[in-house]
């Protein structure tokens, strides 16, 4: 009898890795863990919908709306030893950016994302933009007239708004992104003069895009900076607001057109299902619907063929910007805005 109980640990202990290992293994081909910084209620019905043709189950992590990019950033630089992300969904490029610089993206180059115009998408594979938004301004049209409505970015500033204007922090999001464009597209100089005078506008400064659009619904502002999937919503809603792109002028800026981006998270513990996951957040399937849904966000996919509520680069100007420069100026960006905005 003791043989025979001998003989079956024996067997267990040779049986016992492979089970480790097997249920280990097998945790991976049914999850694919991403972090995201798209609204949950845009990015949800996306998710759900990619479970239910590959059954791989999508575990987001998402971050609130004062903190966005840069909070999921910074969890993605802390985990870099032992990553628990395979996928960083961003809703906007720069900290897409700042990661590759930090050498935390893993090379895919999906065949879904062929067909994307190449500035939409890393040479060397580490992340492909999709579905844009555009830096809009949101008016109340109540409290203004046609005459009197703003067309820049600039009018933030014009001392008849003073304290009447709205921005979101700009140190979160695509605000964040944006102040980093104007860096590299003015300079630090003239960029640095632009929001010091914003500051002495007394330009509200509220927790996100969205508090900006809905101040300005509510006519708490009379008008402000956010971007179009947060103002569509209120002009759908039928609030007295409308959406003025700015800087038109021949030798204007032009509107800052920013795209989602996706990549893998180097040693993420799912890598095949996040590449499958990045295949079909590419899909002309999710483009559609990101652009019929609540967000009425703007198809890069050239193939893509439906009806948008909003404006393009195709039918309004967009400005021209080196993302890759916009990146490189964060740090000095960031710093300048942290002292100006909160004497931090």
């Amino acid at each position: 009898m003791q043989g025979l109980t001998a003989t079956r640990l024996a067997a267990a202990l040779l049986v016992l890795p492979w089970l480790v290992l097997s249920g280990c293994w097998s945790r991976g081909p049914s999850e694919v863990i991403v972090y995201t910084a798209l609204d949950f209620e845009f990015s949800e019905p996306i998710f759900a919908d990619f479970e239910s043709k590959s059954g791989i189950k999508v575990l987001p992590k998402f971050d609130t709306e004062s903190t966005k990019t840069v909070g999921l950033t910074e969890a993605l630089l802390a985990e870099r030893d032992r990553p628990s992300c395979d996928v960083f969904w961003n809703n906007e490029i720069l900290h897409m950016l700042r990661l590759r610089g930090q050498g935390m993206l893993d090379v895919y180059h999906s065949p879904a994302a062929e067909s994307y115009p190449a500035m939409y998408r890393s040479p060397g594979g580490y992340w492909h933009g999709f579905a844009a938004r555009a830096r809009v301004l949101i008016v109340n049209t109540s409290l203004t007239t046609e005459a009197d409505r703003p067309s820049s970015i600039y009018d933030l500033a014009d001392s008849k708004w003073r304290g009447k204007t709205a921005i979101a922090k700009p140190l979160f999001g695509t605000t964040a992104t944006h102040a980093a464009c104007l860096f590299a597209a003015l300079g630090p100089d003239k960029a640095r003069d632009y929001f010091r005078s914003l500051k002495k506008n007394d330009v509200q400064v509220l927790s996100g895009n969205k508090q900006v659009a809905l101040a300005v619904a509510a006519g708490r502002a009379v008008f402000g900076l956010t971007d179009t999937d947060d103002a569509i919503i209120e002009v759908e809603k039928g609030m007295p607001v409308a959406i003025i792109y700015p800087d038109q002028g021949e030798r204007a800026l032009g509107t800052l057109f920013i795209p989602n981006t996706v990549g893998v998270i180097k040693n993420g513990p799912n890598p095949e299902n996040a590449r499958r996951l990045i295949d079909y957040l590419l899909s002309a399937e999710v483009e559609v619907k990101l652009a019929q849904g609540a967000s009425a966000q703007i198809p890069l996919n050239p193939k893509v063929d439906t009806k948008v509520r909003v404006e393009t680069p195709k039918t309004v100007r967009p400005m021209e910007v080196d993302f890759e420069r916009a990146a490189e100026h964060w740090g000095a960006t960031s710093t300048f805005i942290q002292i100006l905005f909160t004497g931090a």
